[in-house]
């Protein structure tokens, strides 16, 4: 038994809304995996908030035609099409799918859309590597510790500055004094 249209428009409405919360989408051939396999790889993107759709290529061809945004998709809809949505953090989502293609062997990445613009394998490639957004975060947080321990070193030293200068001129002053006195006495005794 087929699809009901109102089921049809359902698929076509989740597609709509998850993509308005993607930032990313990439379009791989999953032809030949498992359902364990879908299974897994979905298990995999989970963390990164990755979702992976399987569905038809009319239905997301649908879920694109009002929006500009994901229209180069259009040109990767072809075959069987598995469509990983990313959310947020596309580097790791990117790395994810790469490291289960490694294991599988059986897909292969067809292309992505990003801000309206069609991405090539390579082009994927190469937002795979760049740094995770908690890795820049890590990043960003130490160089801010960095610059707070030497502003605090900074700071810190102005007191002990001012100290020891205060402390040789009252050790010159004191001396001096003594310079003084001594030379007062030495001239008083010659008298």
């Amino acid at each position: 038994m087929g699809r009901t249209l109102e089921n049809k428009k359902e698929i076509v409405a989740d597609l709509k809304e998850t993509l308005s919360e993607s930032t990313l989408a990439l379009v791989i051939d999953y032809q030949g995996l498992t359902v364990a396999e879908i299974s897994d790889l979905r298990r995999r993107l989970r963390p990164s908030g990755t979702v992976c759709k399987v569905t038809k290529n009319t239905f997301m061809g649908i879920a694109i035609q009002d929006q500009e945004k994901w229209q180069p998709l259009s040109e990767l809809l072809k075959g069987s099409s598995a469509f990983l949505l990313v959310k947020e953090d596309f580097s790791s989502a990117i790395k994810s799918y790469q490291e289960f293609q490694k294991v599988t062997k059986k897909t292969e990445l067809r292309g992505g859309v990003m801000d309206g613009r069609l991405l090539k394998e390579t082009d994927v490639k190469a937002l795979g590597d760049l740094p995770s957004k908690e890795q820049l975060m890590a990043q960003i947080a130490g160089a801010i510790n960095a610059l707070a321990t030497k502003v605090a070193v900074g700071i810190n030293e102005v007191p002990s500055s001012l100290a020891r200068a205060l402390q040789a001129v009252a050790e010159k002053e004191e001396s001096g004094t003594t310079e003084s006195a001594a030379e007062s006495a030495a001239e008083s005794a010659a008298e």
